[in-house]
């Protein structure tokens, strides 16, 4: 489903045929979970492919594998080209694009000598779907921020994402609500939460949560909305008394959610301030500003 015969793919410098690249058995990052990952976004437009902030996206994984102590030594412009390549050579117009950056043989705790990364892109529709979410709260909670960077974009961290959802999913749920480690709400396994209140719209503060680009694409737009947005730390009993919420990130784009554990949000979707906010971000992402050359 990610790649056949002809997909290529970037590796070190390279552009290599994905069923023939290979990486070592005794990495790092395959033992302890210890690599940096992204998900970037393009979209198919009527002048061409745009990908939507994509120099962000780099800048963010270089920023997480300097929290994490990961050597990263690639020029950001230059890996925002090799994507823009990789879509091209692959012929992909709607595509999520997944840079890695994953370490060398090492058997040890100790920070790598050297690091690989890797860009693929593969079609993949909305990932949550485009329905109105059922979520349950999970017994599962965010790490605390004191025992890993939760701002970093880390592979090994997902296995706390992983749990959750499938938790969700086992007991009929679509997705899964994370709490902190005191108790407030913080956000999905995969995407970022808001919900509405009497016209205001509230979201977890940063600090337990992963800074999602996605995130701060939603606030602007809603600045723009002039639409009063309150971050802080709220606890889930506060969701369970809006009027509606939603989820957002780069592989879920904007989502509704429909209801909370047994509590269902009493506004209409096609009314809220969620749906503005989608139909917004739907248009935001597709402008041609940043449309790739056709060359």
């Amino acid at each position: 489903m990610y790649y056949n015969d002809n997909t290529v793919i970037y590796l070190d410098g390279k552009f290599v045929k994905a069923n023939q690249a290979s990486t070592d058995l005794y990495s790092q990052t395959l033992h302890y979970g210890y690599g940096v990952f992204e998900g970037i976004r393009a979209y198919a437009t009527e002048n061409g492919t745009q990908v939507f902030k994509s120099y962000e996206h780099f800048e963010r994984l270089k920023r997480s594998a300097e929290l994490i102590q990961i050597p990263f030594a690639y020029d950001v412009q230059a890996l925002v080209d090799a994507t823009d390549e990789l879509l091209r050579r692959n012929k992909l117009t709607d595509a999520y694009v997944r840079p890695l950056v994953f370490c060398d043989p090492n058997m040890t705790l100790a920070r790598p000598n050297n690091v690989s990364i890797m860009i693929c892109a593969w079609e993949w529709g909305a990932y949550l779907g485009d329905k109105q979410l059922r979520l349950m709260v999970s017994s599962y909670c965010r790490p605390h921020p004191r025992s890993i960077k939760i701002e970093a974009k880390v592979c090994g961290h997902y296995v706390n994402s992983i749990l959750a959802t499938n938790e969700a999913k086992d007991k009929g749920y679509d997705e899964a609500l994370l709490l902190d480690s005191d108790g407030f709400l913080a956000e999905g396994p995969g995407a970022n939460l808001f919900f509405e209140k009497d016209g205001v719209l509230f979201t977890p503060q940063l600090g337990n949560i992963l800074p999602g680009i996605t995130r701060a694409t939603v606030l602007e737009i809603a600045e723009e909305l002039e639409m009063e947005v309150q971050q802080g730390l709220f606890k889930p009993n506060e969701l369970f008394e809006a009027d509606s919420a939603f989820y957002c990130g780069t592989a879920a784009e904007v989502i509704g959610i429909a209801s909370v554990d047994e509590t269902v949000f009493p506004k209409a979707w096609k009314d809220s301030l969620g749906k503005k906010l989608q139909d917004a971000y739907s248009k935001r992402v597709r402008e041609t500003s940043n449309v790739l050359s056709k060359n």
